[in-house]
């Protein structure tokens, strides 16, 4: 017997707790559109409270389909692991020439107002 995947389920489950107070407050004769909020509403809460293991099922099998048997890539962390451990990457201290402002590091107080020029 083939078993029915957990995505179809909760799926169904969901569209009854909707269905079935959309019925139930239809033949009690509410307005349709206030019938529908309100099935809404419990569909949502009965289903928050009642499926949960359900959707726990379809959030693992999504996962699983997503990431599979896969190993993570991490060629990028052993790179930079690799420079971090082997020190080359450590930069000097700043030379006097560096430490040096251009007009694009210029302070506020260095750059001449309006009036002054």
């Amino acid at each position: 017997m083939k078993r029915i995947p957990p995505v179809v389920t909760y799926t169904v489950l969901r569209l009854l707790t909707f269905a079935a107070p959309l019925a139930l407050l239809l033949l009690l004769n509410f307005e349709p559109w206030v019938a529908t909020v309100l099935a809404a509403i419990i569909g949502l809460s009965v289903s928050y409270i009642f499926l949960r293991h359900p959707r726990e099922r379809v959030a693992a099998e999504l996962y699983e389909r997503r990431h599979g048997n896969r190993t993570p890539d991490t060629q990028d962390e052993d790179a930079e692991d690799a420079v971090a451990t082997d020190g080359s990457a450590v930069s000097s201290p700043a030379t006097p020439q560096e430490n040096t402002k251009t007009d694009a590091t210029a302070s506020v107080s260095e750059i001449p107002s309006p009036t002054e020029k």
